[in-house]
């Protein structure tokens, strides 16, 4: 059969689409998986789910790698990775379990193992060796506990360490935030007094502690946690977040109630002391705070303005200065409620925020020279209801970039 002029120039152009739908997929490269909890949907009975996105490495836009699954319990709050990316960590808040999933080289995730706590759980960390897992839990009280890690299998408690402010040991104590030493020499957590902190009731503040406090602890032989000098460390009013430098040199901590970002230089044995020049202004209600890989740059979700703000970092004295971009602000818009961001790990070259009202995830491509950031290609990236935490784990052999983009 002869096909028509018109038929034909039809039939090129169909294949024509499809070639290039071919080819466009074929050029698709996968640079990082990206994991974002949310409480939305129902798997399993829990309500708590697991979203698997994959990151492309020219645009950093993000497409579904595969269907959602169980955290294995309910209202997901934080997540952990080790070192070696196989093994991810999930706090389920109101389930008061943390579950172990098997990282695949393809993103799939399979549930293998998981710890009850006797409180909420509300933030953990994994040192880089991968022998121990922190867990922060509580709600007016505050415990940081230490368990010990095994191929990326859960063990027992080795060390329960209840927080508590001298002089005030009676005060309700609201936990927040935890970070390690990438050393793993030193262990950090934050909280807020409540009982010395009650927006909206003034009837409820009982004590005239200061409000906000890092608690410091060096790790020693078997796990065995030991306060630094001086600690706890006063830290505004409500910290909120908290991360390290990749040179075990400064602390950073959000003040959620004094819009502020709080630097500390870390001394000898794990000791904190304020950065002189602090503390430093960031948006309305800052949350989560993330490091680059090479230490050069810091992100702080701003929760109240739906906003990211960036900063590079004085290498010599781990002071933070706003990255100022082209159109000459350091303020970048998100979806709404950013409280959580996170940075690619296998190009260091893209940051995401989980936005809880949004329900979705932002990205933004980072210039690796200046730390200004811009939005990716078709942001922001739908998840389910309310996002509450994201991390990402490298996919390939990728060395992180220190050039510009």
């Amino acid at each position: 059969m002869k096909l028509s002029k018109p038929s034909q120039l039809f039939l090129v152009s169909a294949i024509g689409l499809i070639l290039a739908a071919f080819l466009t997929a074929c050029n698709i490269v996968t640079i990082d998986y990206l994991f974002v909890t949310t409480s939305g949907g129902s798997s399993g009975g829990n309500t708590g789910q697991i979203y698997t996105f994959a990151a492309d490495a020219e645009t950093g836009a993000l497409r579904v790698a595969h269907p959602a699954v169980s955290t294995g319990g309910d209202s997901p709050i934080a997540m952990a990775v080790d070192a070696t990316y196989y093994n991810l960590y999930v706090a389920n808040e109101a389930s008061n379990s943390v579950v172990h999933f098997a990282v695949a080289s393809d993103g799939t995730l399979s549930q293998k193992d998981s710890v009850t706590t006797a409180e909420p759980p509300v933030a953990l960390a994994v040192n880089h060796a991968g022998t121990y897992l922190y867990v922060l839990t509580g709600t007016n009280s505050a415990t940081l506990t230490e368990y010990s890690l095994s191929s990326g299998a859960i063990g027992s408690a080795t060390v329960s360490q209840p927080l508590t402010i001298p002089g005030y040991e009676t005060d309700a104590l609201v936990p927040t935030a935890i970070t390690i030493l990438p050393n793993g020499n030193n262990v950090y957590a934050g909280l807020y007094d409540s009982s010395a902190y009650s927006p909206g009731c003034p009837a409820c503040v009982t004590s005239n502690a200061n409000p906000g406090w890092v608690f410091g602890f060096t790790v020693g032989s078997g796990g065995v946690l030991s306060p630094t000098t001086d600690s706890p460390y006063e830290a505004g009013v409500k910290p909120s977040g908290m991360a390290t430098d990749p040179t075990d040199r400064f602390v950073y901590v959000t003040d959620f109630a004094s819009n502020q970002l709080i630097g500390y230089i870390v001394q000898g044995s794990g000791e904190l002391d304020f950065m002189v020049n602090g503390p430093f202004k960031t948006g309305n209600e800052p949350g989560s705070v993330v490091v680059d890989p090479r230490g050069l740059f810091i992100y702080v979700t701003n929760g109240l303005d739906s906003t990211v703000s960036a900063y590079s970092i004085s290498l010599p004295s781990g002071t933070p200065s706003a990255a100022i971009a082209t159109s000459g602000s350091a303020i970048n818009q998100t979806d709404t409620q950013p409280v959580a961001v996170t940075i690619d790990p296998a190009l260091a070259r893209f940051v995401y925020t989980a936005n809880h009202l949004g329900n979705s995830v932002s990205g933004f491509r980072m210039n690796s020279s200046t730390g200004v950031i811009q939005p990716t290609q078709a942001t922001p990236y739908p998840t389910g209801n309310g996002p509450t935490a994201l991390i990402a784990v490298p996919h390939g052999n990728h060395a992180t970039e220190s050039t510009t983009p």
